[in-house]
């Protein structure tokens, strides 16, 4: 039965999924576009019924009046509607930009980039999470059944890896690697690290529990009727789907983090690319935390989809505990 907490998650999780979905309809500008004396602007308020009566939704024209400290004034004379838009769901009805989350240091939307930053920092984090699912998946079912001392250098290989730090793996990997790429080069290599280095985990998971399904009646008696390890495995191989899950939501935060201080160091997607890390860059300035606090929206974004996450998986992270400590206790091949 469905707990209230892990409802919670799963729609939160959807959210998530139909935002990242239709973000480019969801920006009301581009994400590297550069609004003119917009630097730092602050949020825009959507109003929906002024003291004149008008009742559509509508925001308040704001004018830079300080350059050096980058102070803003309303003008509540100037009423301008927020009007379903042909390339966007909202927009103004006028030149005057709609900035939800206010503007950066180059006056680029911060909501526009947050929403279509998203498409990247997620996909690129279950991508790598899948890459390292399959990866550990075959090798930990391979070492299972072949066994011996392929099983003992497989799983001691897996050992090693997995006692490396995962972060600092990647950035290391990622700083031997040219600095110039493409975006699309540079989304396939994290992806590619991030499944290396996630791999070893899944594996001695896998190989635990298709070891123990090995020794069950049901493959015995398939294999004294002369049925082949493979074709047996075939049969196996569903038994490790639960685990499989449970990892995924385990992989998924941890990715995402590793995403994030990979493109917060400058080795991730690169400008004027949008992605939470490269996002948080400028906000790890003190000055700007305090003058303009809506720097910090990926920030917010990374707990809620790690939140979500660990609440819509809070019964398969169990099962994953359990699935770890069963992994230990056949960590020998022998």
């Amino acid at each position: 039965m469905t707990s209230r907490s892990q409802r919670v998650g799963r729609a939160l999780l959807i959210a998530v999924v139909v935002v990242t979905s239709l973000a480019p309809w969801l920006a009301p500008h581009r994400a590297g576009e550069q609004l003119t004396d917009r630097a730092y602007a602050p949020p825009t308020r959507v109003r929906v019924r002024d003291t004149s009566g008008l009742r559509a939704p509508f925001f308040y024209r704001q004018t830079m009046t300080d350059r050096l400290r980058r102070q803003f004034s309303v003008d509540p004379s100037r009423p301008v509607p927020v009007v379903m838009g042909h390339g966007a769901l909202l927009q103004s009805s006028t030149d005057e930009p709609l900035l939800l989350l206010g503007a950066d240091s180059l006056g680029r939307d911060v909501f526009a980039r947050l929403v279509l930053g998203a498409r990247w920092s997620l996909g690129v984090t279950l991508c790598g999470a899948l890459g390292a699912l399959l990866i550990g998946a075959v090798f930990g079912a391979f070492a299972a059944v072949v066994g011996g001392r392929a099983e003992a250098w497989l799983m001691r290989f897996a050992d090693f890896v997995l006692v490396l730090p995962a972060v600092y793996l990647v950035l290391m990997l990622r700083a031997l690697l040219p600095l110039v790429l493409t975006t699309w080069e540079v989304f396939a290599l994290m992806a590619l690290l991030f499944a290396l280095a996630a791999w070893p985990h899944v594996a001695r998971g896998v190989r635990a529990i298709v070891s123990v399904e090995l020794r069950r009646d049901y493959a015995e008696a398939a294999r004294a009727a002369g049925a082949g390890r493979w074709r047996v495995m075939r049969h196996v191989w569903p038994s490790t789907f639960g685990f499989l899950v449970a990892e995924l939501t385990l992989l998924v935060p941890a990715l995402l983090s590793a995403e994030a201080a990979v493109s917060y160091l400058g080795l991730g997607f690169p400008e004027p690319t949008p992605s939470w890390g490269t996002m948080l860059q400028e906000a790890a300035n003190v000055r700007v935390m305090t003058e303009a606090p809506w720097m910090l929206a990926p920030a917010v974004a990374l707990f809620v989809v790690v939140f979500a996450l660990q609440l819509a998986g809070a019964r398969a992270s169990t099962r994953a505990v359990f699935f770890d400590s069963l992994a230990t206790h056949a960590s020998d091949p022998t």
